[in-house]
């Protein structure tokens, strides 16, 4: 399969581009960014102008394979086109979105996962698996519609056949516990329809796992949570540790016998957001053999814009502890917001991550997750999926090799997934 890298890979600086979008709480059409001015960072100022994608660079980049751990694509074609590709047929470039076919492609994207996202609000209603269900069917309607692009993988060997043939290897992933309703076997069913991971948690502390955004209920996990873990170490799914708390991860280390994933999170040593993974883990991590695959989010790589995101989310607690209504802690944190414009960042940023969990971690145990499609602001030459070229070039650019940078871009991944495959076998 012939790739080519898009115009906008040799823009110089452009401002994160921002969408609206539901599934994260205080975000709306007042949400704005400013350029970045440079925290803190171990790269010069010369290191951090603008990327330029070399011949060299791109040349490796088509020769590697690169694996996304998260993609919220479904939830957009939900909201946006009635769960329907006839009303927004992706094989076109589509400006609104960060994703289409021609910008995968031109992103040399060979594996993604999907995620069949669904809010946490859909524990209380009671329809947390019907609407998982009816996100898989967008996944299984988009590899259906354009079989020339993607097909359905479900092993590493899956991926490696799929790549090959020059198609998109296609799997899912579902985004948060509350999807199985507290049963294993939902669990299995949503296994058998194809999801190779879950998210334990999304933003709402479930009652068998403690989320990163919310109050802590089990310590970590539950006893039924174990046996969420120990279930999907037999059924082969890996754990994804994304979106829970500190104590969660350290539970769900000791627990599985399987490698874990981080699908889409960064290091909270470089910026300190609750979403990141704290330095103290990164050793457990490797110890593990599993992945962080480092997120995108402009309010998760830049130190500036997560501060901002943890003084938001902290005035919606003192206003929601002073009993006022919803509708008016919302105006308020817009409000504040627009206040207190968030930085995008810039492609460096999200250098600065994977470098950090490198030293913490080991080249080893580091992916990308880049969360496209469902963050609202990205940083500058990372505006959406054609845009992985210039992490390849930019980590040539910090020194690393051949070798490391295929490790990075997917080969890690692959390999904590065989090891999952394989523990499943025994």
């Amino acid at each position: 399969m012939k790739r080519f890298c898009s115009p906008i890979l040799t823009i110089a600086l452009v401002v994160g581009s921002i969408f609206s979008l539901s599934l994260i709480p205080g975000f709306g059409a007042d949400e704005k960014a400013i350029p970045a001015t440079s925290d803190a960072s171990s790269s010069s100022p010369e290191q951090r102008q603008p990327i330029v994608l070399t011949a060299a660079a791109a040349e490796l980049h088509q020769s590697l394979l690169l694996i996304d751990g998260h993609n919220d694509l479904p939830w957009e074609v939900r909201q946006r086109a009635a769960r329907s590709f006839e009303n927004l047929d992706i094989s076109k470039p589509q400006p609104d979105l960060q994703t289409d076919i021609p910008r995968l492609r031109s992103g040399g994207v060979g594996a993604q996962f999907w995620s069949v996202y669904v809010p946490g609000t859909t524990l209380k209603e009671g329809n947390s698996l019907a609407q998982t269900l009816e996100q898989i069917e967008i996944v299984h309607q988009m590899i259906a519609k354009y079989p020339d692009t993607f097909q359905l993988a479900l092993t590493t060997a899956d991926i490696r056949r799929i790549h090959a043939s020059g198609k998109i290897a296609s799997l899912i992933g579902v985004e948060g516990g509350h999807s199985i309703e507290n049963s294993l076997s939902v669990l299995q069913q949503l296994y058998r329809l194809g999801a190779r991971y879950m998210t334990l948690t999304h933003n709402v502390t479930l009652d068998w796992a403690d989320a990163a955004n919310d109050k802590p209920v089990s310590g970590g996990l539950s006893p039924f949570g174990e046996e969420v873990i120990r279930e999907m170490n037999r059924l082969g799914m890996l754990v994804d540790l994304s979106h829970v708390s500190p104590e969660t991860m350290r539970h769900a280390l000791r627990i599985t016998l399987a490698p874990v994933i981080y699908s889409h999170s960064s290091a909270r040593g470089v910026a300190d957001h609750p979403r990141n993974v704290p330095d103290d883990i990164l050793p457990l991590v490797a110890a593990n053999g599993g992945v962080i695959m480092v997120n995108f989010y402009s309010s998760f790589i830049v130190p500036q814009s997560a501060r901002r995101d943890v003084q938001a989310n902290q005035l919606r607690q003192r206003l929601s502890a002073d009993g006022i209504d919803e509708e008016t802690i919302d105006a308020e944190v817009r409000k504040w917001k627009r206040e207190h414009p968030a930085i995008a960042g810039t492609i460096h940023d999200v250098l600065d991550h994977i470098e950090h969990l490198v030293r913490g971690a080991g080249i080893d145990h580091v992916g990308i997750g880049s969360d496209f499609d469902g963050v609202p602001m990205v940083p500058a030459q990372l505006e959406d999926v054609s845009s992985y070229p210039l992490l390849t070039q930019g980590l040539l650019d910090r020194g690393y090799d051949a070798a490391a940078i295929r490790k990075i871009m997917g080969e890690n991944l692959m390999r904590a997934m065989a090891k999952a495959e394989s523990v499943t076998a025994k």
